[in-house]
């Protein structure tokens, strides 16, 4: 069956119709023949007639879930192309608050003011991707594991102690919800 492609339950239907028709006519003809009383259909009509009625309820069925199944990948993908959304939308207020940093820059010679402002936009950019789940990774010192870091080189360590540890992060890692989503480079200690 193609993709995007209905099913079709015209055939189904129309052997039910004959059938039932061909049940009807016989029933008429047979209560013609025995006046006012009717029949029970035969065996079999009344076989063929359920055999029809689970094939269109089977049909049907299929009909449902391939509309289901549609309904739920365009959900998917929409959920998908919005995902990031809320992430932007909360960093938009830090892109603000750069904005007014970059002015205060440009605009004032003093320095310890100018850390100032600038110490804040970045206490604002871990909050708000703390408030969205992202947590850095404490490495240094820590003892190295493969499963969170990438060693990227070693080196002799400092004393007996350190040996086995982590000595330097060049980059942090990060966890998103306790999951990683970017390994720490670091250097060890050999």
């Amino acid at each position: 069956m193609q993709k995007n492609e209905p099913i079709n339950t015209e055939p189904a239907n129309m052997e039910a119709n004959t059938l039932e028709n061909e049940a009807a006519d016989n029933t008429a003809a047979l209560s013609e023949e025995q006046g006012a009383e009717t029949p029970p259909l035969s065996e079999l009509d009344t076989l063929k007639l359920e055999l029809v009625d689970q094939k269109d309820k089977y049909l049907r069925l299929m009909a449902e879930f391939e509309n289901f199944r549609r309904r739920t990948a365009k959900e998917r993908m929409e959920l998908i192309q919005t995902a990031s959304k809320e992430v932007i939308v909360s960093f938009l207020d830090v892109l603000d608050d750069c904005d007014r940093a970059e002015k205060q820059l440009n605009s004032s010679d003093d320095i310890a003011m100018q850390k100032e402002g600038i110490q804040l936009v970045f206490n604002k950019v871990r909050s708000t991707l703390q408030s969205k789940g992202v947590v850095a990774m404490e490495s240094i010192q820590q003892t190295f594991d493969v499963d969170k870091h990438e060693a990227i080189t070693e080196v002799p360590a400092p004393n007996e102690k350190m040996k086995g540890k982590i000595v330097d992060e060049i980059s942090k890692g990060y966890l998103l919800n306790d999951k990683i989503i970017r390994f720490a480079k670091v250097v060890v200690g050999k």
